[in-house]
């Protein structure tokens, strides 16, 4: 039996980079929040992370670079095969475990904090610091209406999010039959299925942009308007994130699937992007249930 050797790359300036690109992203952004609350400005933090986030997207695209280089010079084994597909696994997992915690956060404040600060539970003295304060969720009325006034309105699930949730449950689909398109090996139909998954993730991006206007403009929506606000932007602004990305990512298998990139039996750089936007598109699921309906 013959013995399959593991590719082991030349020594990489990426992984370097990118940290450095990543801490002037963090420290960037805290500099920023940090002045924006000071009312001082923030422009230096927010040029740091430009900077951060333009030299991030460089390094990106210099390592998926040598990376689509190696794997189209067949230097991959099946075990490398098998190490990326752990590693989009686990990263996938992290991904989860993110979300997790902010979905964990939300149940903490709906279902003990506010009602504590009403006067409910075990903790219900802690309705003495807000004497008069009716727990009710979404949050309209804060303890504190100085501070954080409450918002104007909530967002009406039934109008954009619902048009969002069909675009995304849509694009699963059609993320699907590309993948299928693949497997048979007919590129045309890889091409206009991956297309129509792009143009739908898009329009939702543009829906999600026209509906923060909306919040911020019309119903008073902000991460000033107490916990419903930061919650809400909390939530929907990293899943937003994501879905940016991961349009980019559909962009990119596209343009190798025109290139002629990928074949029946090795795409798992298609597969793992397709994982991806399914991992998105369950969260958006959970968002549209728990952030705009329940």
């Amino acid at each position: 039996m013959s013995v399959q050797s593991y590719y082991v790359p030349e020594q990489s300036r990426w992984p370097i980079l990118a940290s450095v690109a990543l801490f002037m992203m963090a420290y960037g952004g805290g500099s920023l929040i940090n002045s924006l609350s000071a009312n001082t400005g923030g422009g230096g933090g927010l040029l740091m992370l430009l900077a951060g986030a333009l030299g991030m997207g460089l390094v990106l695209l210099g390592w998926f670079s040598n990376v689509i280089h190696e794997s189209n010079k067949g230097l991959y084994s099946s075990q490398m095969d098998r190490s990326f597909r752990w590693g989009m696994s686990w990263f996938i997992f992290s991904e989860i475990m993110f979300f997790a915690a902010f979905f964990g956060t939300l149940f903490y404040i709906r279902n003990l904090s506010v009602p504590w600060l009403g006067g409910e539970g075990e903790k219900g003295v802690s309705n003495l610091l807000w004497q008069g304060f009716a727990a009710e969720w979404p949050l309209m009325s804060t303890p504190d209406q100085q501070a954080f006034p409450g918002p104007k309105g909530v967002i009406d699930p039934w109008h954009i999010p619902l048009l969002n949730t069909v675009l995304l449950i849509s694009s699963s689909f059609t993320v699907t039959l590309a993948h299928k398109a693949l497997k048979l090996g007919n590129r045309q139909r890889i091409i206009f299925w991956l297309a129509v998954t792009v143009v739908l993730g898009v329009i939702f991006l543009y829906f999600q942009a026209y509906e923060y206007a909306q919040a911020y403009n019309d119903l008073g929506l902000t991460l000033n308007a107490g916990v419903y606000g930061a919650t809400f932007f909390i939530l929907t602004g990293f899943h937003g994130l994501h879905v940016t990305l991961g349009t980019l990512m559909l962009i990119i298998i596209f343009l190798r699937v025109v290139k002629g990139h990928f074949s029946v039996e090795k795409h798992f750089g298609f597969e793992a992007v397709a994982w991806y936007w399914h991992f998105v598109d369950v969260v958006w699921v959970g968002l549209f249930l728990f952030v705009y309906i329940i």
